[in-house]
C-alpha cells in the first residue's frame, strides 16, 4: 500500500514539473494570430532567409500534410512539386521567421494526416476544394 502511495506521490510531482514547463513556454512564446488551416489546404508561408548581412521573404506554397504537436512545440508540414520532385518543409507554429501565412484554397479532404500524397503522381496527387454552400458560407453584414 505504501508503495501506491510513493507511487501516486512521485507521479503527482512529475505532473507538477511538466505543468510548469508548460507554463514557460507558453509565457515565452511569441503570439502570432496566424488564419486558421487545417490539412488539405493551400497556403503560401512567407518566411525571412538570412544570407550574411542581407535578409529577404521567400514564399513556399503547397499543400498542408499535417499539423501536429500543441503549445510551443506544434508544427504543420508543407508540401510542394518543384521541377518534378516533391518537396517537404516542416515549419514550426512559433518561428521567428515566419512572416505571414496566406490561405490560398480549402482542399476537401478526410483525413488529419495526408502521406498517401507522396505515393500519388500528377493529377491524382491534387486535392479536390470545398465548397461552401450558401447555409455554411460566412455572412457579411454590410455597415451604413
Amino acid at each position: 500500500m505504501w508503495a501506491l502511495v510513493k507511487k501516486w506521490r512521485e507521479r503527482r510531482k512529475t505532473e507538477e514539473i511538466m505543468d510548469a514547463i508548460k507554463f514557460v513556454q507558453e509565457q515565452l512564446a511569441k503570439k502570432i494570430n496566424f488564419p486558421k488551416f487545417r490539412a488539405g489546404d493551400n497556403i503560401v508561408v512567407s518566411y525571412k532567409i538570412v544570407e550574411g548581412a542581407k535578409e529577404r521573404i521567400q514564399d513556399y506554397r503547397g499543400d498542408v500534410i499535417q499539423i501536429k504537436g500543441q503549445g510551443a512545440t506544434k508544427t504543420f508540414t508543407v508540401r510542394k512539386i518543384s521541377n518534378g520532385v516533391g518537396v517537404e518543409r516542416i515549419f514550426p507554429f512559433t518561428s521567428p521567421a515566419i512572416v505571414e501565412i496566406k490561405v490560398v484554397k480549402r482542399g476537401k479532404v478526410r483525413r488529419a494526416r495526408l502521406y498517401y500524397l507522396r505515393g500519388l503522381v500528377g493529377k491524382k496527387a491534387r486535392i479536390k476544394e470545398r465548397k461552401f454552400t450558401a447555409s455554411h458560407a460566412p455572412v457579411v453584414v454590410a455597415e451604413d
